[in-house]
Formats: C-alpha cells, structure tokens, sequence
C-alpha cells in the first residue's frame, strides 16, 4: 500500500489531466457544442465538415505539413552542425554549451515571439540588413510564403534540445573508429558518412520523431505572430492555431475536438511510417546493422 500511496498523486493526475479529458473530447467530437449549452449527438458530421465543406481546415493541413517537413529536417541539420561543432576540444565549451542551449529555453515564449515579430517588421533588423545588402525589402507580413518562411526560421532557432541529444551521441562513438580510419586514409567526409552518422542513427531517429511532434503542436509563435489571425491570408494557419480559433473563438467545441482526434491519428501514422522505414537506415550495433 505505501507503494501505492506514492505513486498515487501520478495516476490521479493521469486520471484527471489526461485519460477522462480524452474520452470527453473523444465524445465531444460526435457533438455540437459551444460550450453553453448541453452537447447536440450529430455523429459524423463534424468529420464530414471537415474532410467535404471547410476549405480553411484543409489549408490550415497543407500549412502545417509544409511547416513539418521543410522546418524539422533543418532543425535537426542545424543541431547537429552545432553539437559537432561543440564536441571538439575547447576550453570554453561549457559555456558555448550552454548559450546555445538558451534559445530552447526562451524559444517558444510569448516574449521571444514578439522578438521575432520585430526583427521581422518592416523597419526590422532583417530588412534593413538587406537594404545593406542591396536587396528589395520583404513584406513579412504581407506575403503568406514569407510569413511561413519567418515562422520556420523561429523553429530553427530553437534547436537546443535536439542539439544536446546529438551531443550525447557524438559522446558515445568511440574515437578509436576515427583514428582506425584516419590510418586507413578515410578524410572529414568519409568519416562523416561511413562513421558518425552511421552510429548516429538511433539519435537520429529519436529526435526526428520527437521535433516531428513538436512540430505538429507548434501554436505560440503562429498565435503571436499573426495576433491570432493565421495571416497574412491564412499563410501561418497552423493545425493547432486553427483548432483554438474554433474551440475558444468560435466555440465549436465539438469540431476543434474531432479536429483534435484527427491530429491524433495523422501524428501516429506519421510515427508508424517512420518507424517501419527505420529499419532501412537506422543502424545497430547489437542487431549487426538491423
């Protein structure tokens, strides 16, 4: 019982915060409701409206993946250049470490959104660094590509915490394989390809499912930046943002949780897939390569 008695405040958490507030939503999403009055049983017309009659819910789909796809795999790029960088001998490593593990911390703020917001603005540092350029200033939030191109520059930024994974990997390779190599004339590169990423590939695969979550869920930044809109013209209508504008905005609580659900299950098939072709390029030492 004192085992039970320890562990208790998790399971009525659990109970509590996320396994009934499952099932609520999951019953929610067969209803209409706006949250004052009781709940309308329609069964399947909520995903029938979305999937037939509601244009935005398929932008906001088609804006999120594109956010998913071109934002992760450079987040994960950058952190890995960083981790490299940083797993070479210095003597203020430490604290290389550790400022450039700051931006994971603030990245995802209300104040570093609004940060964002301002570098980005018309008068902001980025135009005017390419007015020094010589180039034509960008309307950032004028232009549905461009505002997206913002919003995934701020995911970029905040590579910290894959970054310090990949450096806890980089750890693990035994530099005895570089030096066997190096005998063997391998270069940078070759070791690169052949050695690093190969034993990497757990790390890899780790973090790519992981910021691919994060990525779905993505909703502070885009609420920031667009102040709630998704603009300019719904071009940083993420899923999620679009999800809170019809729970809390219009109050369609019964299609923002078939919306939910719907998020749930693509999230899933997304990791399934990813772990079904892991076996082609994930490699393991203790399974020979598989």
């Amino acid at each position: 019982m004192t085992g039970y008695a320890f562990i208790s405040p998790f399971i009525i958490g659990f109970l509590a915060f996320t396994l009934i507030p499952m099932f609520v939503s999951l019953y929610l999403s067969f209803t209409s409701y706006n949250l004052f009055t009781p709940p309308r049983w329609v069964g399947l017309d909520n995903f029938e409206k979305m999937f037939t009659a509601d244009p935005k819910y398929w932008n906001s789909v088609k804006v999120t993946f594109l956010y998913v796809v071109i934002g992760v795999p450079f987040r994960l790029m950058f952190a890995l250049f960083i981790a490299m960088l940083l797993n070479t001998k210095s003597r203020m490593v430490g604290t290389y470490r550790t400022l450039y593990y700051l931006p994971s911390i603030i990245g995802g703020s209300v104040a570093v959104s609004i940060m964002w917001r301002n570098i980005f603005s018309n008068e902001g540092v980025i135009n005017t660094l390419l007015g020094a350029l010589g180039a034509q200033p960008v309307q950032w939030f004028g232009d549905p590509n461009a505002a997206l191109v913002m919003l995934i520059a701020l995911s970029v930024w905040q590579f910290g915490s894959s970054m310090l994974i990949f450096l806890a990997g980089l750890k693990n390779i035994p530099y005895e394989m570089y030096e066997a190599s190096s005998v063997d004339g391998a270069g940078p590169v070759r070791k690169f390809f052949s050695i690093t990423l190969p034993l990497l590939s757990p790390i890899i695969l780790f973090n790519l499912i992981m910021q691919t979550i994060s990525a779905f869920m993505t909703f502070v930044p885009a609420y920031i930046i667009s102040k709630g809109e998704g603009g300019p013209m719904d071009g940083t209508m993420l899923y999620s943002l679009y999800l809170f504008r019809q729970a809390f905005m219009f109050n369609n609580m019964g299609y923002a949780s078939a919306m939910a659900w719907v998020m749930l299950i693509m999230i899933a098939i997304l990791t399934a897939v990813l772990f079904m072709t892991s076996k082609f390029w994930v490699f393991y030492e203790t399974e020979r390569g598989r």
